[in-house]
């Protein structure tokens, strides 16, 4: 990993309440998530986990393809829309990926806060949300729109299921690997640490 060269290239007025989430999240993670993923891991098989990965990607077919569309990657759309049906269908309602594995058709991430940011907006200050971790002021702008565009949305309380989605998701995705315990030994102050991996990672998926 890598981390920005001074704190100063992210805005960041929030930095005592974020410090105090930071380490909220913390303990959450290591006290909580992590013995909760291990036991996962232990009694689920890592195909069984691979599947509930795929089926999630597969229900936020609609955001990436109407991001696509807003940045004008028509060709990303098209491939999306593709990925969508074979994996619905063939792929029995997205737990199986063939339209990659068969097809070679690769997913194209893109969200809100992306597509704000190809049309310049920035990302505003770095704000640590609980649970979910780290973010800033555009991606959580961002999160209605993404909610209401999601599958989510076909349920009454949209929001509620697109978080609750993403934080299964999040928590399936953490069983596959020790990563935030490899960032918590390489950081030697581990909110700014954290802070700079995240605007880092999304100014790249901005840029590419």
């Amino acid at each position: 990993f890598e981390q920005a060269s001074s704190s100063e290239i992210v805005p960041d007025p929030f930095s005592g309440y974020n410090r105090v989430m930071t380490n909220f999240n913390d303990g959450f993670y290591m006290n909580i998530l992590s013995p909760i993923s291990r036991g996962y891991v232990a009694i689920t098989h890592v195909k069984v986990r691979k599947s509930i990965d795929n089926f999630f990607n597969n229900l936020y077919f609609p955001v990436r393809f109407v991001n696509n569309i807003f940045q004008g990657k028509f060709h990303n759309a098209f491939e999306e829309t593709g990925r969508f049906v074979v994996n619905t269908t063939a792929g029995f309602f997205g737990f199986f990926d063939l339209a990659e594995s068969e097809m070679k058709l690769l997913e194209h991430n893109e969200d809100f806060g992306q597509t704000l940011g190809f049309y310049g907006v920035g990302a505003g200050p770095h704000i640590v949300l609980p649970i979910l971790g780290p973010s800033n002021l555009r991606d959580i702008v961002s999160i209605y729109p993404n909610t209401v565009t999601s599958f989510s949305n076909l349920t009454d309380d949209a929001l509620t299921v697109y978080l609750t989605s993403t934080t299964i998701e999040q928590v399936n995705a953490y069983s596959d690997k020790t990563q935030y315990e490899k960032i918590k030994e390489n950081a030697i102050d581990l909110y700014p640490y954290l802070r700079d991996l995240y605007e880092q990672k999304r100014q790249r998926e901005v840029e590419e």
